[in-house]
């Protein structure tokens, strides 16, 4: 009853009106956004988190390419909620090539259109907040080599220009149709570094088909390519310099799990040393330390 009320209050009241929660993709179990059938539309209603609706508010409440328009929002019981529209398509969980240009598509316009925007430094985790949260990640790697590099890649953060990005652009937050692609889940997004969310779309991908994120090496290839072709090239940044970039991002992915495994004796450990040994690998092989 109280979800009807919460959905009502966003101006919502087409009969009949039905509503049934999302299942996180990782684990099934439900998560606080429900998808809103009123007539014969349907909608998104979500509990916002801590900075989720200024992302929202900020970014996506007029036309916008890539992301879900944001269309109303209220408070209920002290809590914030926001109606969004339904976008109806399948995630990037098993990668193609035509699903994963048109992901790059939209994420591309979003970027090119806040691209050194000031105006929304405020919306969102802040640069302060993601640059601490980097330098804790930093702290857990307890391996001479790896930190070493990963200091490079903190002093690296410092200076790239900033736009849109999705913190965690895992491909099961990319939903994909016949004609575009929607980026979901806002919740972990400000105007961050620019290869931060490339960086995470592709980090965890594998070519091993029961792998949970599939991706092919060679779309691995063209997605760098492709993203650089339609986006850096015009913002005067060299091929080189961006390649280099991205790989200290690519290392900042892969230390996640080494970060959990050294901090958490419970981490999964299979996870532990399979980025261990893909992070040192990446050092090497690119030059990083």
């Amino acid at each position: 009853m109280e979800l009807l009320e919460i959905v009502r209050s966003c101006g919502i009241t087409d009969a009949p009106l039905r509503i049934c929660p999302f299942l996180r993709e990782e684990d099934e179990t439900e998560y606080e956004a429900w998808k809103v059938s009123a007539g014969d539309r349907d909608y998104v209603l979500k509990k916002a988190k801590e900075r989720e609706l200024s992302v929202y508010a900020g970014f996506f409440s007029g036309d916008i390419q890539g992301a879900p328009r944001l269309l109303a929002n209220t408070r209920w019981e002290d809590q914030d909620y926001f109606l969004m529209e339904y976008v109806q398509g399948r995630d990037l969980t098993r990668c193609d090539r035509n699903s994963l240009r048109l992901a790059l598509d939209a994420l591309i316009a979003l970027q090119d259109r806040f691209w050194a925007d000031r105006n929304h430094d405020g919306a969102g985790v802040s640069f302060a907040e993601s640059r601490e949260g980097r330098r804790r990640r930093g702290k857990y790697l307890n391996d001479p080599v790896l930190e070493q590099a990963y200091g490079k890649f903190l002093s690296l953060y410092e200076d790239l220009p900033r736009t849109l990005c999705h913190d965690d652009l895992l491909p099961f937050n990319v939903l994909v149709s016949a004609d575009r692609a929607t980026i979901i889940d806002w919740e972990c997004a400000g105007m961050l570094p620019y290869p931060t969310s490339l960086a995470r779309l592709l980090a965890h991908g594998t070519e091993d088909e029961d792998a949970f994120f599939y991706m092919t090496d060679g779309d691995r290839a063209f997605a760098i390519d492709y993203y650089y072709d339609r986006l850096l090239r015009e913002k005067g940044i060299s091929y080189a310099d961006y390649r280099r970039t991205l790989d200290y991002f690519l290392l900042y992915e892969y230390c996640e799990w080494i970060m959990l495994g050294n901090r958490y004796p419970d981490a999964n450990m299979e996870r532990f040393h399979f980025y261990l040994e893909k992070a040192r690998a990446h050092v090497a092989k690119r030059g990083l330390a």
